[in-house]
């Protein structure tokens, strides 16, 4: 599982008050980003040992929430957690967190104008949890991942504190919750974290990085031989694309698919080989097309300098699995670290070269927050 720490940009609820909204200065906002990132990597482990705790939800009637007016439902399993820390609502008990969160609620939906509070959960100082949206309804949390993420909020710990050894205990028994239930595929991607001063910066490894993923090679899906031009090694970009068809969950079918996608390409298309340098399931495969060393037939003008990595599916509306995505991020990293990607390479949609939907708007909107993207 990829163990990266993602930042995007507030949505501006991270300082919280009686009065309006304040700022901090660098050095506050750097603290709490630095300790977040210890917390979240102790979570992380700990959840991966395994957790068998009952978690206890107070219900949003038991908080005095107002009527549940958002109606964009998730569709789980999702593949994302995205965490955040709300300051300036300190409570240790449940009435006065309850409290809390009813003035959260009311800024959210007369100040904000946003349909409730931004989160699926809110976890408390007291360690208890509190019902946000819920298990089934998008939050307003993270533009581009409200539909495929739950979002958690963790509050009234002190200015300048962490949140308390309960409250930690209670995330890693929510989490573990949502697996179990169905809420949150077992594989996925974690964690992420809102950051209080700024937009998508590049994120940095928490834990150590996966070996390369087994690269399914074109004997085993029984590609058809050809003889095709040349990479021009390393390359310098790479294009993330969707085939813009079915997808594949089975790895049979993905042979099957692929194969299918080659003999279009090459007796429809007249391409020299099927077009796409590796192709990715969502069995999570990698499945090699004219793999490192042979110029793609993806992008004009940038076959022979990219490496275009093709989603099996169509990603307009809804996104690929956890178990895709991270396939596709340890392959992009694999390849700077066999030299085949330079280090400083660039990553683009298809859609940012060529006048086309690809790579779907699903899946755009998740690799925009991907190292190295640009516009």
């Amino acid at each position: 599982m990829l163990l990266w720490l993602l930042v995007f940009c507030s949505l501006g609820l991270r300082v919280w008050g009686d009065s309006p909204l304040f700022s901090w200065n660098k050095t506050q906002v750097r603290g709490l980003s630095e300790g977040l990132l210890d917390l979240f990597v102790g979570i992380s482990q700990l959840i991966h040992k395994g957790r068998n705790e009952v978690t206890t939800i107070v219900s949003r009637t038991e908080w005095g929430a107002r009527s549940l007016a958002c109606r964009d439902q998730l569709n789980p399993p999702v593949a994302y957690v995205i965490m955040d820390q709300l300051r300036g609502m300190e409570c240790q008990e449940q009435n006065i967190c309850s409290q809390r969160l009813r003035s959260l609620q009311s800024h959210s939906v007369y100040t904000k104008g946003w349909c409730d509070v931004a989160y699926n959960f809110l976890i408390g100082d007291d360690g208890r949890v509190y019902e946000g949206v819920g298990w089934n309804v998008q939050g307003v949390h993270t533009q581009g991942y409200n539909n495929i993420s739950l979002g958690i909020a963790f509050f009234g710990n002190k200015i300048g504190g962490s949140p308390s050894p309960v409250a930690l205990s209670a995330a890693e028994n929510l989490i573990s919750y949502a697996i179990q239930k169905g809420h949150l595929s077992p594989r996925y991607i974690q964690p992420l974290l809102l950051k209080e001063d700024g937009c998508l910066a590049s994120r940095q490894p928490v834990m150590s990085r996966k070996a390369c993923p087994n690269i399914i090679s074109r004997s085993v899906w029984e590609a058809r031989e050809t003889h095709c031009p040349e990479m021009n090694l390393p390359a310098k970009y790479v294009i993330i694309i969707h085939t813009a068809d079915r997808t594949c969950n089975v790895s049979v079918d993905c042979h099957i698919h692929i194969r299918d996608i080659q003999s279009f390409h090459m007796d429809t298309q007249h391409f020299c080989d099927i077009g796409y340098h590796f192709l990715v399931g969502q069995d999570g495969g990698v499945y090699e097309g004219v793999g490192w060393h042979i110029q793609g037939s993806h992008t004009y003008g940038y076959n022979d300098i990219a490496l275009g990595i093709a989603f099996i599916g169509n990603f307009v509306g809804t996104p690929p699995n956890a178990a895709a995505l991270e396939a596709a991020q340890n392959l992009i990293q694999c390849a700077v670290d066999k030299g085949y990607l330079i280090p400083n390479y660039l990553l683009v949609g298809h859609s940012d070269i060529v006048n086309t939907l690809s790579p779907g708007q699903a899946l755009y909107n998740i690799i925009k927050a991907w190292p190295h993207f640009k516009h």
